[in-house]
C-alpha cells in the first residue's frame, strides 16, 4: 500500500492505476493534495486560488465510479492543477493580471469541461507571467513561483505556477499553455516533460488569449505516459499507444548552427552529454542543415509581427485605459505592437510560410529536429527586476529555441535529461503529437 507521502511523488498514471485498483481512494488523495498545497511554504507562489470545494466534489465522485467499476479514464479522479487563465465556472480566472482583477467567467473552458468530464479533479489555478507574455515567469504584480531548485531563480514562463505545481508534488499534472515557449521552458527549468500541441488541436474556447493565432495547450507532467494520457483528454481523443518503438528505429536531425549559439556551458554540457546517451542507445542522431530556422528568427525580429500584432490588438485597448496597471516590463512589450500594421502581420505569415513547408517537408524525410529546448539556465529573480536590458535580453533567449515551433506552425516535446534544468527538445510537423509521445517514450527510457 501507498500512503500520502508517495502519492505526490508519483505519475499521474500510477495514481489512476491505484484508483483503479482500489488501492487509492480518490477523495483522500485530493485532500492530500489540497493539505500539501496549504502547508507548503510556496503554496501562495504556486497557486492564485485553491478550489477546495470543486475538487473534494470532483473526488467524491470519481470515488463512486471507481467502487461501481464505472471510472470515465486512466486519469479519472487524478488531482491537477490549472493555469489562471483557463476559465473556471464561478472562481475568478485573472491570467496573473490586475487587468483583469475579479473576472469571474460562468463557465468552465472547453478544456476544463472535457478535463470534468474524464474524472480529473480540479486542484486551484496556478500563477502565471502576465498574460502570458513572457518566458520567464517573473510576476511582481501577482506572485513569481519558485524554481524546484532555487526559489531565488526564474521558474520560466509562462506556464509557472503549472510548472512548479507538479514538481514540488503539488499536482499530478499542470494544465498550461505555449504561444512561444510556455510550456516548454518551465518543464525544461524544473525538470518535467512538456508537450506544445499543434495550433488548432485543443480548443482555446474560454481561455484568456494573448495570440489567437499562436496560442495552443498543453500539458506540464512526470512522464511521457502522463503527457500521453493528458493529451488524449485534451483533444477529446482516445489514448494515443506510445509503447513498441525501437531505438534504431528513430532518427533525429540535430541542426548544425543556432541552437547553442549563446549556450550557457552547463546547457552545452548537459546537451552534449543527453545527445550521447540517446545515441549509445541506439537512436540515430545525424547533424544537419537547417537555414530555416535561423531565417524564421530573422523575419520575426525584423518585423516584430504576429504575437506583438496580436497581442496588441486584443488588449491594446485596455492597457491604453489603464496605463501603469501592469509589470512595467510585460507592458512595454506590449506597446511594441501598437506600431505594427496588419500589413506588416500579414507579410510576416506570408514569408514564414515556405520555410515552415520546408522544414515540414525536412522532418518527414529525415526525423525530428532536436536540441536544447532552451540555451540558457534560469536567471535570478532579483537581477532581472534591477536590470531591465537583463530581463530583456534572458526573456528573447530563454525563448529562442523554443519560438522557432511556434513561428514554423510544428509540434514539440521537452524532456528532462537527467542534468538539472537542462532540457532536450523534439520538434515535429503539425499533427505529429502521437509520433513524438512514442518517440520521447525512447528517449525518456535512454536518459533515465
Amino acid at each position: 500500500m501507498t500512503g500520502r507521502a508517495d502519492w505526490r511523488k508519483m505519475s499521474a498514471a500510477e495514481l489512476g492505476r491505484g484508483i483503479a485498483a482500489s488501492r487509492i481512494d480518490p477523495v483522500e488523495l485530493a485532500q492530500a493534495f489540497l493539505d500539501a498545497i496549504r502547508a507548503h511554504e510556496h503554496g501562495d507562489r504556486i497557486y492564485a486560488r485553491l478550489t477546495p470545494e470543486r475538487a473534494l466534489g470532483e473526488a467524491t465522485a470519481a470515488r463512486g465510479r471507481a467502487r461501481s467499476g464505472s471510472l470515465l479514464g486512466p486519469l479519472d479522479g487524478v488531482p491537477v492543477s490549472w493555469k489562471d487563465l483557463f476559465d473556471t465556472a464561478g472562481v475568478p480566472t485573472e491570467a496573473g493580471s490586475r487587468l483583469l482583477e475579479g473576472r469571474t467567467p460562468t463557465h468552465d473552458a472547453e478544456v476544463v469541461r472535457r478535463g470534468a468530464a474524464a474524472g480529473l479533479v480540479c486542484l486551484g489555478k496556478t500563477h502565471m507571467s502576465e498574460l502570458a507574455f513572457s518566458g520567464l515567469g517573473v510576476n511582481p504584480v501577482t506572485a513569481t513561483p519558485p524554481n524546484i531548485h532555487d526559489p531565488a531563480l526564474a521558474p520560466g514562463g509562462s506556464s509557472s505556477g503549472a510548472a512548479v505545481s507538479v514538481a514540488a508534488g503539488l499536482a499530478a499534472i499542470g494544465m498550461g499553455s505555449d504561444t512561444g515557449g510556455s510550456v516548454r521552458i518551465p518543464s525544461a527549468w524544473n525538470d518535467l516533460v512538456g508537450l506544445k500541441t499543434s495550433w488548432g488541436l485543443i480548443p482555446c474556447d474560454g481561455a484568456v488569449p494573448l495570440s489567437r493565432g499562436l496560442d495552443t495547450v498543453g500539458p506540464l507532467c512526470r512522464t511521457v505516459e502522463d503527457a500521453a494520457l493528458s493529451l488524449g483528454v485534451l483533444a477529446g481523443a482516445p489514448v494515443p499507444e506510445i509503447d513498441g518503438l525501437e531505438p534504431s528505429a528513430l532518427a533525429l536531425i540535430e541542426p548544425d548552427a543556432l541552437i547553442l549559439d549563446n549556450a550557457d556551458a552547463e546547457i552545452e554540457a548537459g546537451y552534449a552529454d543527453a545527445i550521447g546517451r540517446i545515441g549509445r542507445a541506439g537512436v540515430r542522431v545525424a547533424r544537419g542543415s537547417v537555414p530555416q530556422l535561423a531565417e524564421a528568427l530573422g523575419i520575426a525580429a525584423r518585423l516584430s509581427a504576429i504575437v506583438n500584432y496580436e497581442g496588441w490588438v486584443e488588449w491594446g485597448p485596455t492597457i491604453e485605459a489603464h496605463p501603469g496597471v501592469m509589470f512595467p516590463m510585460i507592458e512595454a512589450r506590449f506597446r511594441t505592437g501598437a506600431s505594427i500594421t496588419a500589413e506588416a502581420d500579414r507579410e510576416a505569415r506570408a514569408a514564414l510560410e515556405p520555410l515552415a513547408e520546408a522544414v515540414h517537408a525536412l522532418i518527414a524525410e529525415r526525423g525530428f529536429l532536436v536540441m536544447p529546448t532552451t540555451p540558457i539556465l534560469p536567471p535570478p529573480i532579483e537581477r532581472l527586476m534591477a536590470d531591465d536590458d537583463y530581463y530583456i535580453a534572458r526573456n528573447l533567449l530563454a525563448l529562442r529555441n523554443t519560438r522557432l515551433g511556434n513561428l514554423l506552425g510544428c509540434s514539440a516535446l521537452t524532456l528532462p535529461t537527467g542534468a538539472p534544468m537542462v532540457g532536450l527538445m523534439l520538434v515535429g510537423r503539425p499533427g505529429d503529437e502521437v509520433a513524438l509521445l512514442r518517440a520521447g517514450r525512447v528517449l525518456e527510457r535512454a536518459l533515465s
